[in-house]
């Protein structure tokens, strides 16, 4: 059985060609091919020694045998379908993969391991640091292979859209659940609320059978008591029902100072770009108070360059990029914000230099609901693990006090939960909030505008992630295609008579978050002005 594995770093060499990177994935192949060569000469110099070139003769039968074997005439013709399938064009088999970014250098990883034909293929967080392009090119691309996948990932609309089965693992202990991402919530809530009340009853029977027991221990009733003592003992041992593990949701809030003016950034007829490239060229952009605004576009479009604009770490060639005058107060989350901590500060130093008016003690607690134990508090910053360090660096973030968010990727490295957990905390924030993010689940919860940066422009969606959809042919097009497989996916819904009462919930959930974006919407578009 060959087992494929594709890293969370692409296992490319940038002093290759994509021809030659893409040949790397037939080692035994290559070796036989180039042993065959160097044979070959050495057969035309040995004329004069029949000894010698009888044995290389023996070898070079040996070896175009093994060549056969491993089709080593299909190689070319392999390589030559799949590049295009894979999006590569014929000119681009010469050209250095440095010069490719991380998502095609992706692609090229993929391609080499199913040029293997692999009978099991293992993705470990495949759509991480990929633009929304890419990562739903590999949805499509992966829902056609033939292949038996195992996925790690913590982007929810990529298992919604791959895979069929989810396990779990919490506390030790893995669970499988039938269905994509959003059938195992539903599916997960209806098996704590039946295992609870399991578990209820039981202890009910266990506290009914004690008090039998202590009831007929004295004189003629001991048998009986000796009857509902094995009772007991069988209850507490053999049969026992595991009480449901629910992990304790941990609530963050973002500190506001007070209220921002209504204008809360101006970009006028903005121009900036690298060398060569240009990124913005007459951008126009006003955003008003309370608005959340996600920005998309491909990598390398200029998202990221945007918000250092905004919080002025770069100049505009031209133009303008104006803070509102009123109470704004930014606070912003870089994607490298790990890697700005100061490695000589202790955890609890970290936190504590910008939070105001924070207790010690309201630190340590969120410390603590951050998974930083008490014996971690004064440990150096140099000395944390890389997901250790991302986590500070989000405490860090969340303690600061502002009127404006200001968040480039912030869900790179979160779990599930904290994703979860920050989006009910922007759902709460009164004030201003931009992010760029390529995750989509994250952006449906808590976007009312949505800003796409194309051609050096600004082009404004004034709605949510799904208003940008029903305007955007193309995006629209792609999602809808993804609704119709993940539809051919899924089972049937059940009647609403047959759900349970945690599907219930969890509908009823679903539902409100639709209206209180929807309101969210509605509320934004107020009164909105923009720069046209």
């Amino acid at each position: 059985m060959k087992v494929a594995f594709l890293s969370q770093e692409f296992e490319v060499l940038s002093s290759r060609t994509v021809k030659e990177e893409f040949l790397s994935a037939f080692k035994e192949e290559m070796e036989v091919a180039e042993r065959l060569e160097k044979v070959q000469n050495a057969i035309e110099k040995s004329v004069d020694n029949l000894e010698l070139m009888g044995r290389l003769l023996d070898e070079f039968d040996l070896l175009q045998r093994r060549a056969q074997a491993v089709d080593l005439d299909e190689v070319d013709v392999k390589i030559s379908k799949l590049m295009p399938e894979l999006g590569f064009a014929p000119e681009d088999v010469d050209r250095l993969v440095a010069s490719f970014s991380g998502g095609w250098q992706m692609r090229m990883s993929l391609g080499k391991i199913l040029l293997q034909d692999p009978d099991l293929l293992l993705l470990d967080e495949p759509t991480n640091h990929l633009d929304l392009d890419t990562i739903e090119w590999l949805e499509g691309y992966l829902s056609k292979q033939d292949v038996p996948m195992v996925i790690i990932s913590h982007d929810r609309a990529f298992l919604d859209q791959l895979c069929t089965k989810i396990v779990e693992t919490d506390m030790g202990v893995s669970r499988t659940y039938e269905g994509n991402y959003s059938e195992y919530v539903i599916a997960k809530a209806t098996w704590v609320e039946s295992q609870f009340a399991a578990w209820e009853k039981q202890q009910k029977e266990i506290e009914q059978t004690k008090d039998l027991i202590s009831r007929l221990s004295a004189g003629a009733n001991s048998g009986r008591a000796s009857t509902a003592e094995k009772k007991l003992e069988k209850l507490q041992d053999d049969e026992q029902v595991e009480k449901p593990f629910i992990r304790k949701q941990m609530k963050i809030r973002f500190p506001e100072r007070g209220r921002s003016g209504q204008s809360v950034v101006a970009i006028k007829n903005l121009e900036f770009g690298f060398e060569d490239k240009v990124l913005f060229k007459n951008a126009n952009l006003a955003i008003q108070k309370g608005e959340k605004i996600a920005i998309l576009g491909p990598n390398g479009c200029g998202k990221s360059t945007l918000l250092k604009l905004i919080m002025g770490l770069e100049k505009p060639s031209r133009g303008e990029v104006l803070l509102g005058e009123h109470n704004v107060l930014p606070n912003y989350f870089e994607q490298n914000q790990a890697e700005a901590l100061d490695l000589n500060k202790t955890v609890l130093e970290t936190v504590a230099e910008v939070a105001e008016d924070w207790r010690v003690d309201d630190i340590k607690g969120l410390l603590g609901r951050c998974n930083f134990k008490a014996d971690m508090l004064d440990r150096k910053v140099s000395f944390l693990s890389g997901g250790e360090k991302a986590r500070l660096a989000f405490c860090k973030f969340m303690v600061k006090p502002s009127t404006l968010l200001v968040l480039d990727e912030p869900t790179n490295h979160l779990d599930i939960p904290s994703k979860e957990m920050l989006e009910e905390a922007i759902n709460e924030y009164k004030g201003t909030v931009i992010t760029v993010s390529h995750d989509r689940y994250f952006i449906k919860q808590i976007v009312n505008r949505v800003l796409e940066v194309k051609d050096g422009t600004l082009q404004d969606y004034a709605g949510d992630y799904n208003y940008y959809l029903e305007k955007n042919l193309e995006a629209r097009e792609r999602e809808l295609e993804r609704e119709a497989e993940l539809e051919e996916k899924s089972p049937k819904s059940k009647a609403k008579s047959k759900m349970s009462k945690a599907e219930k919930e969890a509908r009823k959930k679903q539902k409100m978050q639709a209206f209180q974006a929807a309101k969210q919407k509605s509320k934004g578009l107020k009164n909105a002005k923009r720069w046209k």
